[in-house]
């Protein structure tokens, strides 16, 4: 099936482009995913996968809670 697509805003088509050399995808191809995406016949979901390498590593750290307690302290002579 072919479809011609007109009054595209601009918005939307840079950012399909930007998706599409980002990806390494031709604009057809990006806009097709778009397109199956927003009709919710996506094969599969996205799932991310950037911050994976950080889950469960968390280390408790005593300096780090102190400087974190100090950032929320307001100054008053600056808060007026």
């Amino acid at each position: 099936m072919q479809y011609t697509l007109r009054n595209v805003p601009r918005r939307v088509d840079a950012t399909l482009r930007r998706k599409a050399k980002e990806e390494a995808k031709s604009l057809n191809e990006a806009a097709l995913e778009a397109l199956m995406m927003g009709a919710g016949l996506a094969e599969e979901p996205i799932t991310f996968h950037d911050l994976d390498v950080l889950a469960g590593t968390w280390q408790e750290d005593a300096e780090f809670d102190r400087a974190i307690a100090a950032q929320d302290k307001v100054d008053a002579r600056l808060w007026k």
